[in-house]
C-alpha cells in the first residue's frame, strides 16, 4: 500500500490492485514492541481502532487509541491530512485499519469521539440492521466515508441491494468491506451483482475478511447463528458535502422500503401435515 509499511498486515488493497482509482485500505496487528511508521504521502487518511490499545504520534501530539471489540464499543477515529508522518505503537496488542484517498488537505489532524457519530436503525423486519456514521458526510473528510454495520443474525443487510457505481444515475464512490463474526466460527453471504457489467458473484464472508464492492449492487446476508459486522471504508468523486448523496437502489426491490417484512408466505401451508 502506497505509504503504508507492512507490520503484521492480514489484508490490504490499493486502487492498483483493485483496478480502480481513489480508495486504498489496510488491517494491521501490532504485538507489544512493534512500530508501525507511516506517511500519508498525497492520501487523507482514517485509522480506526478494532481491538487492543495503542499510541499514535503525530508531529508532536499524542493520541491513545483503545477498543476491547467491535462489538463492546463504538471507536475513536483518528483523521490525518496528506502530507502527514505518524508512528503507532502498543504497549500489548492493537488490530487496527488505515485507509485513505487523494487529498488535498483541507482539513487538520482530528480526533473523532463516539460521541460525535451517528448511529442509526435502518430497514425493518428481518432487514433490520445498524449502522454508525463513524466518518460520515457531516464529519470533516474531503472523499473519506467511513461506516460500521451491525447485521443481527438472520438477518439482512445493504438492502434493498444499492448501487453508487456511477450507473444509473448514482454518484461513483468505491468501497471496502471487512468482516467481523461472533461467533468467529460463523460466517456471511455477500454478494457483488452489476448486469451492467456482467456481474454476478456470491461470497463466503468469514472473520477477518476483505471484500470489495467493485461495481452495482452489494447485498448481505447473515445467516441464523451468525451476527455480522462490517466495516466500510468508502471514497469515489463525491467531495465534502457531496458525499451526503444517497445511492440508487435495485428498482426490483426498491419496493421493499415501504414493506420490510416483503410479504412473507404463510406457514403451516395447508393442514401443516407432511
Amino acid at each position: 500500500m502506497n505509504h503504508f509499511p507492512s507490520v503484521g498486515g492480514r489484508v490490504a488493497v490499493t486502487p492498483q490492485s483493485a483496478g480502480w482509482q481513489y480508495l486504498s485500505f489496510a488491517v494491521q496487528t501490532l504485538e507489544m514492541g512493534e512500530v508501525y511508521a507511516g506517511d500519508s504521502g498525497g492520501l487523507e487518511l482514517a485509522i480506526v481502532p478494532l481491538s487492543g490499545a495503542g499510541v499514535i504520534e503525530v508531529g508532536g501530539q499524542t493520541f491513545n487509541l483503545s477498543r476491547a471489540s467491535v462489538w463492546l464499543a463504538l471507536p475513536q477515529v483518528l483523521y490525518l491530512p496528506p502530507h502527514t508522518a505518524f508512528t503507532v505503537t502498543t504497549d500489548s496488542r492493537l488490530e487496527f485499519s488505515v485507509g485513505g484517498a487523494p487529498a488535498e488537505g483541507r482539513y487538520a489532524v482530528r480526533l473523532l469521539e463516539p460521541s460525535e457519530m451517528r448511529s442509526e436503525l435502518r430497514g425493518g423486519a428481518n432487514a433490520a440492521r445498524q449502522v454508525n456514521h463513524i466518518l460520515g458526510a457531516e464529519l470533516p473528510a474531503e472523499r473519506l466515508l467511513l461506516y460500521e454495520v451491525y447485521t443481527p443474525s438472520g438477518n439482512w443487510s445493504g438492502w434493498p441491494p444499492h448501487r453508487h457505481d456511477g450507473e444509473l444515475g448514482s454518484v461513483y464512490i468505491e468501497e471496502t468491506y471487512f468482516y467481523k463474526i461472533a461467533p468467529s466460527s460463523g460466517w456471511a453471504v455477500h454478494r457483488n451483482y452489476s448486469p451492467q457489467h456482467g456481474l454476478d458473484e456470491l461470497l463466503l464472508a468469514r472473520d477477518g475478511d476483505l471484500i470489495l464492492a467493485p461495481h452495482g449492487y452489494h447485498p448481505v446476508s447473515a445467516p441464523p447463528g451468525s451476527n455480522v459486522y462490517y466495516l466500510n471504508y468508502m471514497a469515489g468523486e463525491a467531495v465534502g458535502a457531496a458525499r451526503a448523496t444517497p445511492p440508487v437502489d435495485d428498482a426490483d426491490w426498491a419496493w421493499m422500503r415501504g414493506d420490510w417484512a416483503g410479504k412473507p408466505f404463510a406457514i403451516p401451508f395447508g393442514d401443516g401435515k407432511q
